[in-house]
């Protein structure tokens, strides 16, 4: 059991009394001094201890405090001078017991150690400041209080909305719980993220700043939030005659972002006209690095990919395949941009193919975003060998919504046909898919395939952006 004593006087300190008798902590026994006989009209509460004392008076205030251990003190008056005096008072007593002030007149007490002194003022403005549009509300008084705890909602046309947690780069931060229609969510990797929820993150108070404002705005952050820049893997056992043909499809999708940097990574590096060709073309924003050993690649692409905040990774297929980056890049939940036999600034469709509705909500928010990064037209097909459209219903009205809200029109095809050999025989596209360990190399079964991830990794005249997806939901 914990005695707390309070020195009480004033409107605030009656509304203090009362908020604790209604909480009821058990474990606190309270003690409540006043010097006006009006203070405590009501009935206290069995935890609360009515005494009538001046703590001005320092014989009065020693008699009361020398008669129970307190653990803490509340000083909660309304005159100045009454306070500054009772302070002096408890501090002549007691230097080690813990004083907490209001301090609703600014005197800009030293906050020593054993003293918290509340400002009244800055209290009040920080609780209006919180209640302006726009303003991420943070947490005050739990923690350190310093904006480490932060309250986010999601809008409409958010880069964060349909997005599954765990494809979320939380670097420095956390989201903690979600809170849809007033319940709370305890999320896993699986959750998705839908328009209004809102987040409780954990961070730090810088990083959770910036989250806060790339939560808010929609235009200009591709590939966020997967992570912030890009990263350009060469393997010159499979990428020295096309190198430059990547290199320079790499900086035409820089060029088409706003504030990013390209990272190159160049990997078993052995004719040197290729990278002296690459290093020729020196940018601020660009920077090259070379790696000779043959061992420990995984962990340097780890290692880069986390250390320069990568969000989108450009590589080609067989380099993709033959170091099994397949699950590091969907581990870490980033972007992936599949080299094609079209280059990149030949395209003029992006193409999202319908499959499951839990897949096409996960990617529709990048589609979207991506498509309007490069001005490209999103195009939405719905291939069915058999003819059955009626159980996509639900997702074409999924992407029709975020057509409106994202002010960006798409067009959507329903046709009988294979969809392997359909999209095969377009031209000058870039296909937007999910990536899942689902995809499989190429074999006998795949060519007789009509699902979409059996032969992503097998036709290679498309480049492919993989959005990494969780094959449940929350």
């Amino acid at each position: 059991m914990k005695n707390i004593l309070i020195l009480a006087d004033g409107s605030i300190a009656k509304h203090f009394v009362k908020w604790i008798g209604k909480r009821r902590i058990s474990e606190n026994k309270y003690h409540v001094a006043f010097y006006h006989q009006e203070f405590l009209s009501e009935k206290l509460d069995r935890s609360i201890t009515g005494h009538f004392c001046d703590p001005t008076s320092y014989v009065k205030l020693l008699r009361l405090i020398s008669s129970v251990k307190f653990s803490m003190i509340f000083i909660v008056l309304d005159e100045k001078d009454d306070m500054v005096y009772a302070l002096q008072n408890i501090r002549k007593i007691d230097q080690k017991v813990f004083v907490v002030v209001l301090d609703r007149w600014g005197n800009n007490f030293e906050e020593k150690h054993n003293i918290t002194i509340l400002d009244q003022n800055q209290l009040m403005a920080a609780h209006l400041y919180d209640h302006l549009p726009n303003v991420p509300v943070m947490a005050q008084n739990v923690g350190l209080g310093e904006g480490e705890i932060m309250e986010m909602m999601v809008p409409f046309g958010s880069s964060y909305a349909y997005r599954h947690v765990g494809s979320i780069s939380q670097r420095k931060w956390k989201i903690a719980a979600i809170y849809r229609d007033k319940k709370q969510i305890i999320p896993t990797s699986a959750t998705m993220i839908r328009p209004n929820d809102i987040l409780l993150a954990i961070g730090k108070p810088l990083v959770l700043d910036g989250v806060y404002k790339s939560i808010n705005r929609r235009q200009g952050l591709f590939p966020e939030p997967f992570g912030k820049n890009l990263y350009l893997l060469l393997d010159m056992k499979h990428d020295q005659e096309s190198s430059l043909k990547y290199f320079y499809e790499s900086i035409y999708l820089l060029e088409k972002l706003e504030k990013k940097h390209l990272y190159v990574r160049i990997i078993n590096p052995s004719h040197f006209s290729y990278i002296e060709a690459l290093k020729a073309d020196t940018r601020d924003n660009i920077t090259i690095h070379l790696y000779y050993d043959e061992t420990h690649i995984n962990e340097l692409i780890e290692y880069d990919l986390q250390n320069f905040n990568i969000g989108l990774t450009l590589c080609s297929t067989d380099t993709f395949s033959d170091h099994r980056l397949k699950n590091q890049f969907y581990n870490l939940k980033k972007l992936v941009y599949l080299f094609g036999d079209t280059s990149l600034n030949s395209i003029t469709d992006s193409v999202v193919l319908l499959t499951n509705e839990n897949e096409m909500e996960s990617i529709s928010a990048t589609a979207f975003d991506f498509s309007e990064s490069f001005k490209f037209k999103l195009k939405l097909y719905n291939f069915d060998p058999d003819g059955d459209f009626e159980n996509k219903k639900r997702i074409v009205a999924h992407f029709e919504t975020l057509s409106q809200i994202f002010n960006y029109d798409i067009s959507i095809t329903h046709e009988i046909s294979n969809p392997v050999r359909r999209i095969n025989g377009m031209e000058n596209i870039l296909q937007i898919v999910p990536y899942h360990l689902k995809m499989r190399k190429k074999s006998f079964f795949t060519i007789l395939s009509t699902r979409v991830q059996d032969y992503l990794l097998t036709i290679r005249r498309h480049p492919k952006l993989l959005v990494p997806i969780e094959t449940t939901e929350t």
